[in-house]
């Protein structure tokens, strides 16, 4: 049996499941997805909350842009703060 579990993700239960087994593992995975948007809501109120500007956060974005793309970046003042629109821009820094 395939579920559906967001974002275009399945969820294969093995055929051999009973019910309750079947309820067992979908609650734990619906727990664990919970979790992981708990943790990112949660990122990202720290994220809001620092107010301390871009020029202490711009190095720690090149570095990370640089580590997980192999290419070094060089963000400037008007490089947007927003991470994700930083990073979805990356490309032409």
């Amino acid at each position: 049996m395939r579920l559906p579990v967001g974002e275009g993700a399945t969820l294969s239960l093995p055929p051999e499941a009973t019910d309750g087994e079947a309820a067992a593992i979908v609650a734990a995975v619906g727990a664990h997805l919970t979790d992981l948007d708990r943790v990112a809501a949660a990122a990202t109120a720290v994220d809001q909350k620092d107010d301390g500007g871009w020029d202490g956060r711009r190095w720690a974005f090149a570095g990370r842009t640089e580590a997980l793309s192999g290419r070094t970046a060089r963000p400037t003042d008007a490089t947007p703060a927003d991470p994700w629109t930083a990073a979805g821009r990356s490309d032409r820094l």
